[in-house]
């Protein structure tokens, strides 16, 4: 075994994820000097991590402990799949190795299948771009009492920071020069997740809630598709960087060993039940998708869009989704995706652009789901979305081009942590969307997370909302709240 580190080895923190009624993901990765390739351990070999899971925040009545190594060929990460437990309930965690004791943290196991629990509620990120702007949305959203966290896709950033690190500015403690490029290879991308996790706010979030996590485009490159990259880069090249994104994408999640990738090929999507209140269909809509239509960007839609052999998901997993919603007895059947599903005008004109990276540049693949979740008879459809740094709140519709139209559910569109830096309440399209969009009910540019809570009657969604992000410490506020009524989809403000 490698020799124990001189120096205290959890600096990244600890985490917990996809929560069964019987079992959780324990997460932690060794790096004495995280800022260093390897951490600052050596190259081969494995440490012997030492780890309990508790009844209590005081460890008085340990349930569980044990021993796990944390091998270099896994940049001295653990993915400990912890099971027989009590289903509905919390566990206190904690990692030892050598002198060193890491953070406590919190997890709390799903339902037992048959259960209808009172409700239950869980809060939604994405986009958090280190540079852009301070975690404080995660700091707020870590005193929430959620049962769960799902973060939608851009945990890293492939771009360069520099040494103040962008909008945080820092001056006293600037940062390495080893950020200062662009993500290419294993190396690079360990390294955006050590710095990225090495954020106070971030770790407490962490440490409060477990999470589901899925992944977008930055953590890999912006706008890729497949196997294809935004700048047209030769297959394998892309191919290899996208290997490497998502070898140390697995290493820095709670995630089981069965979503370990195999060089650029990694299962990501997933299913999830909260007892009968909700199931959870986690998607993965980048690394199967058609290359976007009419070279990417906001387009006038036309054949090459509105193809019906173009699918943002992959024929696979929809066919996955679609028998998932047939053999569902949930209250709330639940998307948990990344890119906007409804559709999205930019002017009030008939024809109107589109985003071609959205849902909007594959109508064959939503109309699909849509038609799958109606022949199964889903009344409660639930969307819930990350990617474009806004919240919105809008009505799904059985044809968004009569606002008369049946409402066939609610999607929920959450704003960015830091990325977009402060933003601002009304965006200078503020009006322009909500008049083209009549389905849209709410649009809010500011930084933030939001809180989605279910019960067995409707589903609330609370917008929470900061001043701003390039300054630490900013208050937190629900700018809005909207409701919809179980059985009679459609949100109405709270």
């Amino acid at each position: 075994m490698t020799p124990l580190p001189a120096q205290n080895p959890f600096t990244l923190g600890v985490a917990s994820g996809d929560p069964l009624p019987d079992s959780v993901v324990l997460w932690t990765r060794l790096a004495p000097r995280p800022y260093e390739p390897g951490g600052g351990l050596p190259g081969d070999g494995a440490v012997d991590v030492q780890w309990e899971l508790a009844h209590d925040a005081s460890f008085r009545r340990l349930a569980l402990s044990g021993t796990v190594p944390a091998p270099a060929a896994d940049d001295h990460s653990v993915h400990l799949d912890v099971r027989g437990l009590e289903p509905g309930r919390d566990y206190w965690y904690r990692f030892r190795t050598g002198r060193w004791i890491s953070a406590v943290g919190r997890t709390r196991t799903a339902p037992a299948p048959g259960a209808r629990p009172d409700g239950a509620a869980f809060g939604l990120l994405s986009c958090q771009q280190y540079d852009d702007g301070y975690y404080t949305a995660l700091a707020h959203l870590a005193r929430e009492d959620l049962d769960a966290v799902f973060f939608v896709g851009d945990y890293i950033y492939e771009n360069a920071i520099d040494a103040r690190a962008g909008a945080r500015n820092y001056t006293d403690t600037p940062l390495p020069e080893v950020f200062d490029h662009w993500t290419w290879n294993l190396t690079d991308y360990r390294l955006r997740y050590a710095l990225g996790k090495s954020d106070p706010d971030l770790q407490a979030a962490h440490a409060a809630h477990p999470w589901f996590v899925t992944w977008d485009d930055h953590e890999v490159e912006n706008n890729y598709a497949g196997d294809v990259s935004q700048n047209d880069d030769p297959r394998d090249t892309f191919r290899a960087r996208r290997a490497a994104a998502y070898r140390a994408y697995w290493e820095n999640m709670p995630l089981r060993e069965a979503h370990r990738p195999v060089g650029p090929d990694m299962s990501l999507y997933r299913r999830f039940s909260y007892g009968r209140l909700a199931q959870f269909d986690i998607l993965d809509t980048r690394q199967y998708r058609s290359d976007q239509a009419y070279g990417d960007g906001w387009k006038y839609p036309g054949p090459d869009s509105e193809d019906p052999a173009r699918t943002i998901t992959g024929e696979a997993q929809e066919r996955w989704l679609l028998e998932g919603l047939r053999a569902s007895t949930a209250r709330w059947n639940v998307l948990v995706q990344q890119v906007v599903f409804c559709r999205r005008k930019n002017t009030t004109a008939a024809r109107s652009r589109l985003s071609m990276d959205a849902w909007d540049g594959y109508p064959a693949s939503r109309s699909r789901v849509l038609a799958g979740a109606g022949a199964a008879g889903v009344e409660n459809l639930v969307v819930l979305t990350g990617d474009v740094h806004v919240h919105y709140a809008l009505d799904i519709k059985a044809d968004f081009d009569d606002p008369a139209s049946r409402t066939l559910g609610v999607e929920v569109v959450g704003t960015s942590v830091s990325s977009g830096s402060d933003g601002e309440a009304r965006p200078e399209d503020w009006n322009l969307l909500l008049a083209a969009n009549p389905h849209m009910k709410y649009y809010d540019g500011r930084r933030g997370y939001a809180v989605v809570t279910l019960d067995d009657t409707r589903l609330q969604a609370d917008y929470r909302t900061l001043t701003g992000v390039v300054t630490p410490g900013a208050p937190v506020t629900t700018a809005a709240r909207f409701v919809s009524e179980a059985g009679d989809p459609g949100f109405s403000r709270a």
